[in-house]
């Protein structure tokens, strides 16, 4: 299945909505949070080319699907202003919450009507399955790779705002570097990003399966 161009395009075209969901809503928050920043870059866009970054949004993540690895990747960064922002820090680990926040929704959402419909388990056949699966998995995977405290990653937004002093300037220090850390660590650590990923994945399905009691 994975070598199959139709299932690589669908692939594809989930994590291309995925991606442009996730920056939208960091820009919306921002937005709402007083910051402008995003709307003038045009960043509160549904143009897939606003958001897109040929590397982290398409290259990793569709070899990382016909690797049968868990998908997982990035976009270009919402520029934001954080001197624009209310409660500042606190605002900018909202702004930063909101993205995996996002594909939690998505990946909760197609679980849930792929599992009162039956379309998740092939009800309908195989390609639905497939659609909701990976909708499921590609969201989970986008949600939890970003929530790594790495620099530019938006879970080091979020621990920069619980953290002391001390470790803000260590993270202020890092992120110049960050985004090569993370490129390196894709590239030689894969099969650890992979058994973290697919690890959080099992929890968070669990999750959904308790939700309605299964």
């Amino acid at each position: 299945m994975n070598g199959n161009i139709l299932y690589i395009i669908i692939v594809l075209v989930i994590i291309i909505g995925s991606v442009i969901m996730h920056e939208l809503s960091h820009g919306i928050v921002a937005y709402w949070l007083g910051d402008n920043t995003a709307k003038e870059a045009g960043r509160l866009s549904f143009n897939p080319i606003k958001h897109i970054d040929p590397y982290m949004s398409i290259l990793v993540p569709v070899v990382l699907y016909i690797l049968n690895a868990p998908v997982f990747g990035g976009a270009k960064p919402v520029p934001i202003n954080t001197a624009n922002l209310k409660w500042k820090e606190w605002g900018m680990a909202l702004v930063a919450f909101a993205g995996p926040f996002m594909n939690f929704l998505l990946s909760f959402a197609f679980f849930l009507i792929g599992h009162f419909t039956g379309m998740l388990y092939g009800s309908f056949g195989e390609l639905p399955a497939f659609i909701f699966k990976e909708a499921v998995f590609v969201n989970l995977g986008f949600m939890l790779f970003n929530l790594i405290p790495i620099p530019p990653l938006d879970g080091s937004r979020i621990l920069y705002a619980i953290s002391p002093d001390y470790f803000r300037n260590f993270l202020m220090n890092l992120e110049q570097y960050g985004i090569f850390i993370v490129y390196f660590m894709i590239f030689f650590f894969s099969e650890i990003f992979s058994h973290l990923i697919i690890g959080g994945m099992d929890a968070v399905i669990n999750f959904y399966y308790w939700v309605v009691g299964a």
